[in-house]
């Protein structure tokens, strides 16, 4: 057992943020596997921890911390080293506008919950579903693509030569975008971009192929 535990999906992009960002700072946690496709994240047990019933929840000394980003900045105060957010007011405000796009503008209506419901409410088959969350990824896309390359502040990765926040929601959501055969080729920053952070070993131990419960 550790201080830390993580229930997650192996496939969430959501999920593939935090586990980045404890790897990044070499921290251990318990991982827990929670199935989102057999309804694992809403049982009693979790409910308890996350009323919300999603993944992720850091079970914490503190208590639960439900929310990626919540958690990813939660890490970045209690274990500062690397730092995921830079150190100026500017800067730290910079790299939540980029990490925003993906995290609050794509991820919200591309979830499974959302694609669920497409399909069971409105019969909105598998090509379907794949068209919707092209069209709303494809959108996000677009406009963090546009501002990545116009800012000055970017460099290997988001904001500077450093991976950080922005990028933990950038790699998270490419790796995501391959199950829906998103075209990434009118984005040549973003793929730079996450290729540089395919290169790190704390990021590609994240990956979805890489957990315990990958099926």
């Amino acid at each position: 057992m550790t201080d830390l535990a993580l229930h997650n999906y192996f496939r969430s992009s959501t999920s593939v943020r935090v586990r980045a960002a404890l790897n990044l700072k070499g921290l251990s946690f318990d991982y827990i596997p929670l199935s989102l496709l057999k309804g694992e994240q809403a049982s009693a047990d979790h409910l308890a921890l996350n009323p919300s019933g999603l993944v992720p929840t850091l079970v914490t000394p503190h208590g639960p911390l439900p929310q990626s980003l919540a958690i990813i900045e939660w890490l970045d105060e209690v274990y500062p080293e690397p730092a995921l957010l830079p150190a100026d007011p500017w800067g730290r405000a910079r790299v939540r506008s980029l990490a925003h796009i993906v995290a609050l503008d794509i991820h919200p209506v591309n979830n499974l919950r959302i694609l669920k419901h497409l399909e069971a409410e409105y019969g909105v088959d598998a090509e379907g579903k794949a068209q919707w969350f092209r069209k709303w990824a494809s959108a996000g896309l677009a406009a963090l693509e546009q501002r990545l390359t116009a800012d000055p502040e970017t460099g290997a990765f988001c904001h500077g030569d450093t991976v950080g926040l922005a990028d933990l929601c950038l790699y998270a959501q490419v790796l995501n975008n391959v199950r829906f055969d998103v075209d990434m080729t009118s984005y040549p920053t973003l793929r730079r971009i996450h290729a540089n952070c395919m290169e790190i070993p704390a990021l590609q131990d994240a990956i979805p192929a890489n957990q315990p419960d990958a099926v």
